[in-house]
């Protein structure tokens, strides 16, 4: 691939840094000015000047504009440019709850959060591609270096027309991300514009600089404000490239530095002569050292006129400038070096530490922090020194979404070993191949094995028993909690929520994400069941606005954001963070007690030895290394940190430090806790959750009798209200209306099958076959045909059912006796939720057939006392993907 080369056009770049904000302070304010922010355009503007692509005027810079200001330079810019139009931009970025659009705050930014949180002064992300792709340059860059720059992607993704745009992000979604202290750039453009700046052979790609910005973020070990590795991003169609600079001009140093480089393999960090990776060590050290030297000679050259002019050699002022300064700076970096390269290069007997071979571990994004802790120990350890003080082994931890890594153990190892597709690239999205997986179950071993790759290339060795043990808990405010025994133990998670929402009808219960972390999974096996046949009702258990935390500890990071919701809202989140706590600072958190479900499987980290075909050079290191971390771990030293952190033995479950339970909202036997988590009942809720976000299928029965001619009309009639709830569908959704009138024969009549339809299409076939019928409704009838329907039409597809049924309730009196309790039985069993929509005040009292129907079913009653049409258009966008 030939990347598109701007110099054959005119090119715009425009470079904006908002790094002064005039509104900081509550409740409206954004977070702060940023310092950092400043030199970040200057110092990028000098990268790209030197790099020669863009000619000179066609670099613009805009220093903390307002909105307006902003909007009429990106305008000028995206007319102007005609080769490739270049947009950087650093300062706030924020997100709504939905996380569906990127904000980027202009300096008169404001924040208001209410029931729906707006950004004044702030540019939208889809606005601002619009204006770009409305330009005709050849190629579209964009660089956002700001909190939430990954969310980016998706709005990309939403444009049909993307072909010329390339979106380079400064992080993944929903991250924060520390903006330095404010003397020299972000740490995000400061790699960049070293990158720009380094020599290259045919100028600098956008693909290369991605690729190399996630290696040096990655080898610095820079992190985002909620502890994951910080990972910028790039997106761009297949093949599309484009060059930021052209060929760097060489800099002859008149110094040969023939030293030979091992071939590092693919076996991670490699064994071999210590002498050897001292030497590795000093070439890397000089050709640090000659990096800095380039840019001091850059300096010399401003300031003596040593540029080169016509009729002389522009080499030879180079020349002097290298014969004064490169001894300097070489005997400076040796000296920094601590005398450590001198010696071990030239053979001393006392040579010093030689580099710890690395092990790479990959775990639980919830188990991130034990694990790390547990490392940190180990490295100091006993266990991991030698006689001569010098450690044996270096510990990488970091973490990866759970499925995904389950995923790419199972189908995935070959891409993983050597990547051949951007689309599939588990290095990039998971991370380098690990030495060690601790994942919070032993069922996610069985899941990666059961089914994978005849030619998988690596291989998975777990050991027998866990490391450890936690119960996932049902962690509740004290304000809205129980002290009782029976409450908090010997019942189901489901039977916990309703008694929790009995108590206190403002009670809610929010759950971590199922794909991302296994707590989020474990917990989701209680609200489904074990055969995942409840999907609907417990998804309503734990519904809530906006996506689900990533994890437990986001979790209980993001609910005190609010006082109100922390103090009415349980979290489904592993007991031992009741102990260990969570890393967001937080001072006012709500006290919580524990409720351990008897139906919810728990946490059970296990260690697992992942070898990787054909990383055999050092492979006897790398095991003595494993088998070194696992001992400590699985020792005293590991239990002393797990111990800490609040969790139990693996195999008696007691707590490992009895001490500290009862100060925590923890019991210290709570009985019975469910057995482990089994690969069959975890592989089969995880499919259910995602399924339920899949398209749906939605029946509509009408009430169309004589009786409900009085509640006919207008927008809160019963034809309105079905009209407004169908913009919780969408084109995929399949969904249906019956007009129920018992005309004889027939208790129903179709007005729209039930299939996929266009929106405008389903509501003009509703408004022009509806109409109040001379006859009375049979809803025992028309309740019965419509589970036979949702049953012949795919009970077993996985896909979110919902039988909605809107009626005046005057024709209940056909739902009594034998006849109401065939509909109860059918509504039990039938696993499809009926919503009862009644049009009659008082239609939901629990003793009436409206109310017992939805509740028997796992569906929702509601009457005139509901905001019918919001809370109707809820229900329906709970089993559809959105309005369409």
């Amino acid at each position: 691939m030939i990347p598109y080369d701007p110099r054959e056009r005119a090119n715009r770049a425009l470079l904006v840094g908002v790094s002064e904000y005039d509104f900081t302070d509550p409740p409206h304010g954004v977070p702060g000015d940023l310092p950092a922010v400043k030199h970040n355009v200057n110092r990028l503007r000098e990268a790209l000047e030197r790099g020669g692509a863009f000619g000179e005027g066609e670099i613009r810079t805009s220093h903390s504009p307002s909105l307006d200001d902003f909007g009429e330079a990106l305008h000028r810019a995206a007319q102007e440019a005609e080769g490739v139009l270049l947009l950087y931009f650093a300062g706030h970025g924020a997100i709504p709850s939905a996380a569906d659009e990127l904000y980027l705050q202009m300096r008169k930014a404001r924040v208001v959060a209410d029931e729906w949180t707006v950004f004044p002064g702030a540019e939208r992300l889809t606005t601002l591609l619009t204006v770009l792709m409305a330009s005709p340059a050849q190629r579209i860059v964009v660089i956002l270096d700001c909190c939430f720059a990954g969310n980016a992607a998706w709005v990309l993704e939403t444009f049909r027309e993307k072909s010329r745009v390339l979106l380079l992000m400064s992080v993944q979604a929903n991250n924060r991300i520390d903006a330095g202290d404010g003397r020299t750039p972000t740490p995000f453009t400061a790699e960049l514009v070293r990158l720009l700046g380094e020599e290259t052979d045919g100028g600098a790609r956008l693909s290369d600089l991605a690729d190399r910005l996630r290696e040096r973020m990655t080898v610095l070990g820079h992190r985002t404000m909620r502890g994951e590795p910080w990972v910028p991003l790039l997106k761009a169609e297949r093949r599309v490239d484009v060059l930021l600079t052209r060929k760097a001009v060489r800099v002859t140093t008149d110094v040969d530095l023939d030293l030979p480089v091992d071939d590092p393999g693919t076996g991670g960090s490699g064994g071999g002569d210590p002498g050897d990776r001292t030497r590795l060590l000093l070439l890397g050290l000089l050709t640090a050292g000659l990096g800095r030297l380039r840019a001091f000679v850059s300096w010399i050259k401003d300031r003596t006129g040593t540029r080169g002019e016509a009729g002389t050699d522009p080499g030879a002022g180079r020349r002097s400038v290298f014969r004064l300064v490169l001894p300097a700076v070489i005997v400076a970096g040796l000296l920094g070096f601590g005398g450590y390269a001198l010696r071990g290069f030239f053979g001393a007997e006392s040579a010093p530490c030689a580099p710890a071979l690395e092990l790479r571990v990959l775990t639980d994004p919830d188990l991130e922090a034990t694990v790390r802790a547990a490392a940190d120990a180990y490295l100091t350890s006993d266990g991991n020194t030698t006689g001569d003080g010098c450690r044996r082994t270096g510990v990488t931890v970091y973490s990866a979404g759970s499925s995904d890594v389950v995923g790419a153990l199972r189908s995935q190892t070959g891409a993983w070993h050597e990547p051949h597709d951007e689309d599939l690239n588990p290095q990039r999205d998971i991370g380098p191949q690990p030495d060690i997986w601790i994942p919070a179950s032993r069922a996610d071993v069985d899941r990666a094995e059961d089914g994978r790759d005849t030619d998988a290339v690596a291989t998975l060795e777990p050991d027998e028993e866990p490391l450890a043990y936690s119960p996932v808990v049902l962690a509740v405010p004290h304000a809205i909690g129980s002290e009782a025994l029976q409450d908090r133990t010997g019942l189901t998670l489901t039977e916990m929520i309703d008694d929790l929402t009995a108590r206190h009808e403002n009670a809610a219960v929010h759950r971590p994400d199922p794909e991302h972390t296994d707590v989020g999974l474990l917990a989701t096996i209680g609200l489904y069941g074990a055969q995942a046949r409840d999907v609907s009702r417990g998804e309503r258990l734990v519904a809530q606005f906006g996506s689900p935390s990533p994890t437990a500890t986001d979790l209980l990071c993001t609910l005190p954001d609010d006082d109100a919701v922390d103090d009415r809202t349980a979290a489904l989140v592993p007991e031992f963070l009741l102990r260990s706590g969570v890393g967001c600072g937080r001072t006012t958190r709500s006290p919580r007690l524990a409720q351990y479900p008897q139906d919810v499987p728990g946490v059970e980290p296990v260690l697992v030895r992942v070898r990787w075909r054909d990383a055999d050079r050092d492979e006897r290191a790398r095991d003595a290394s494993v088998d070194g971390f696992r001992d400590w771990l699985t020792g005293e030293g590991g239990r002393a940190v797990f111990a800490r952190d609040g969790f139990r033995a693996a195999d008696s479950r007691e707590p490992l430090d009895p001490g500290a339970v009862n100060d925590h909202g923890m019991l210290s036997a709570p009985t019975p806790l469910d057995e482990s988590a089994g690969r069959d009942a975890m592989a089969r809720v995880l499919r259910a959750y995602q399924d339920a976000g899949g398209p749906g299928r939605v029946l509509f029965l009408l009430d169309s009798s004589g009786s409900m001619a009085d509640r006919w009309e207008g927008p809160s009639g019963g034809p309105g209200l079905l009209r407004q709830s169908l913009r919780g569908l969408g084109g995929q959704d399949e969904y249906g209306v019956w007009a129920v009138a018992d005309t004889g024969g027939r208790t129903y009549d179709t007005l729209l099958d039930l299939a996929a339809h266009r929106r405008p299409d389903a509501e003009r076939a509703v408004a022009a076959g509806a109409r109040v019928r001379d006859a009375e409704a049979d809803p025992y009838a028309a309740l019965l045909a419509a589970f036979d329907e949702m049953k012949g039409r795919g009970g077993d597809d996985g896909r979110p059912q919902l039988i909605v049924h809107i009626t005046d309730g005057e024709d209940n009196d056909r739902l009594t006796g034998r006849r109401l309790d065939e509909v109860l039985d059918r509504a039990g069993t039938s696993l499809v939720p009926v919503t009862v929509v009644s049009l009659q005040s008082g239609g939901c009292d629990e003793d009436g057939p409206d109310h017992r129907i939805a509740d028997a079913s796992g569906g929702r009653c509601l009457d005139a006392g509901d905001d019918l049409g919001a809370a109707l258009q809820d229900e329906v966008a709970r089993a559809g993907t959105g309005e369409g």
